[in-house]
């Protein structure tokens, strides 16, 4: 049952003086109908959640933006999931979340695993076709136990830039934390939340968001301390996974991932093994044995060659021809055409378990990620469907639901006069937490995950003097977005809300 209410606020238009030209005047009031419309929908609901029954509010909004001149720069378009009846909503968590990308809109967590609905896709990583898509109930919801609010940074969703605003501020590392900064600081203090406990969660880019937003949210007198950051298939340091003939270490971090997929494919041995005591031989040999025959390089004598390369083979599945040839380097797109290239097949990227068919079986890479091409469609019509019918949100614009245009302009710049190397995070949570002692870190690793290896994470998260303590790393039979496969789905939710439970003091 609902009921649902269209608000529209309408900003007042400036008033110019009778001075200026005609042409002038026109381009001012082109500006303003530009920025003239602020539109929130708010729409009542009831579910069940965890076993528990709750009445809850859905307002789908937008936020004004605006520079040092008080001038509108920007809109970001919000999802809010906010429980009734609450005594006393200072004390209750509330939780921000976002995707990555960068350029993604927020969908695919909203839709996918934590809001009150979800798009139901085959649980074993094959194609979800097309139309119609089930989107069900989803009694996994994690809002029992916080209030959620679903992000999508400008460029993304509805938001977009407006006004005096331009693409350049709010596409880049610094630019975009800054600017969700800004949107979570006017929530919290339009809705009066900031003594709520607050966790903030993103996937794939939308980590290096969270540890840029740990900087700008609680560095500085104006601080707000966070309790916790939710990282669904992290990547903060960059170093881990771009590769080149001058970084040999995604080589080291893609390994036990390869040999994860190679696994699951039947490409490797597995007789008196399981999935997880593969894995852990794999991280052994890779930063072992792999790591230093990198190091070595054409020092190496013949027989530590043959010797690597064997091994090699072993756990990834691939020839030893094909890996003698490739100088012991594969990165993720070699890996995923030679694979099952016996079978003309190739794996996808963002989860491994998908397989599709390319043009050709000569290629060195695939056409188009089958795990990307295998879904996405049920989530677009999915969260489209979901906002005209149970929210009676309907707008003229698109929902942008990934864009490349915010990549392609992205300021991948991280501090002033950088002049070079890989974009790094991991410091920032690492300072977050020596600077505030209820700062945990919840971290959500996909085994069969080639956009972000979770060996790469585990990297990253025993560097700069993290606290172990603190941090929860689990692990998933599943890709990049886990809660694709059911069993993994319902771990996570269980996980993070007791992640957001034990927070709560």
């Amino acid at each position: 049952m609902k009921f649902s209410f269209k608000i529209t606020v309408i900003i007042g238009l400036l008033i110019f003086p009778f001075s200026h030209s005609l042409a002038e005047e026109t381009a001012k009031k082109e500006l303003d109908v530009k920025i003239a419309e602020v539109q929130t929908t708010v729409t009542k609901h009831k579910g069940k959640f965890n076993d528990q029954v709750i009445d809850y509010t859905v307002t789908a909004s937008d936020t004004h933006l605006k520079n040092d001149k008080d001038e509108a720069i920007g809109s970001i378009f919000s999802i809010a999931y906010t429980k009734d009846n609450v005594k006393d909503a200072s004390k209750r968590p509330i939780t921000f979340m976002f995707n990555g990308g960068p350029g993604s809109a927020s969908l695919w967590l909203h839709m996918g695993v934590f809001g009150p609905k979800r798009v139901d896709v085959p649980s074993d990583g094959t194609n979800a076709g097309a139309a119609p898509y089930d989107v069900i109930d989803n009694p996994l919801s994690i809002l029992d136990v916080t209030d959620v609010i679903f992000i999508d940074p400008i460029g993304t969703g509805y938001s977009k830039v407006i006004g005096k605003g331009e693409g350049k501020d709010f596409w880049g590392l610094n630019e975009d934390a800054q600017s969700v900064a800004k949107f979570i600081q006017i929530y919290v203090t339009k809705n009066k939340r900031w003594n709520s406990p607050k966790y903030i969660g993103g996937e794939s880019y939308g980590t290096t968001r969270t540890a840029a937003l740990v900087k700008e949210l609680q560095q500085g007198y104006n601080s707000m301390a966070l309790n916790g950051l939710i990282l669904v298939s992290s990547i903060l340091d960059f170093q881990t996974t771009d590769g080149g003939s001058a970084n040999d270490d995604p080589y080291v971090n893609f390994l036990p991932t390869f040999s994860a997929i190679a696994w699951y494919h039947g490409k490797v041995d597995k007789e008196g093994r399981t999935l997880e005591t593969f894995v852990e031989e794999a991280r052994n040999f890779a930063i072992n044995e792999y790591s230093v025959a990198l190091l070595k390089g054409n020092r190496m004598t013949e027989a530590e060659v043959k010797n690597i390369t064997t091994k090699l083979s072993l756990y990834t599945g691939l020839s030893e021809e094909y890996l003698k040839n490739a100088r012991l380097r594969v990165n993720e797109f070699r890996f995923m055409k030679e694979l099952l290239r016996d079978q003309g097949k190739v794996v996808g990227r963002l989860d491994g378990r998908y397989i599709g068919t390319d043009e050709d079986e000569a290629g060195e890479v695939f056409e188009a990620d089958p795990a990307g091409y295998g879904m996405s469609a049920a989530y677009t019509a999915a969260v489209n469907d979901y906002f005209s019918r149970d929210l009676n949100l309907t707008r003229d614009a698109r929902y942008e639901v990934l864009s490349s245009k915010p990549g392609k302009e992205w300021n991948w710049k991280q501090e002033k006069g950088w002049t070079g190397g890989y974009p790094a995070f991991g410091h920032y949570v690492a300072r977050g937490m020596r600077q505030n002692k209820d700062l945990r870190v919840y971290v959500a690793n996909g085994y069969f995950d080639l956009a972000t290896p979770f060996f790469g994470t585990e990297y990253t998260m025993a560097q700069y003097g993290m606290d172990p303590k603190r941090i929860t790393m689990e692990y998933f039979e599943a890709g990049h977005m886990m809660y694709l496969h059911h069993p993994s789905l319902e771990k996570l939710a269980k996980d993070v809300r007791q992640f957001i439970l034990n927070g709560t003091k």
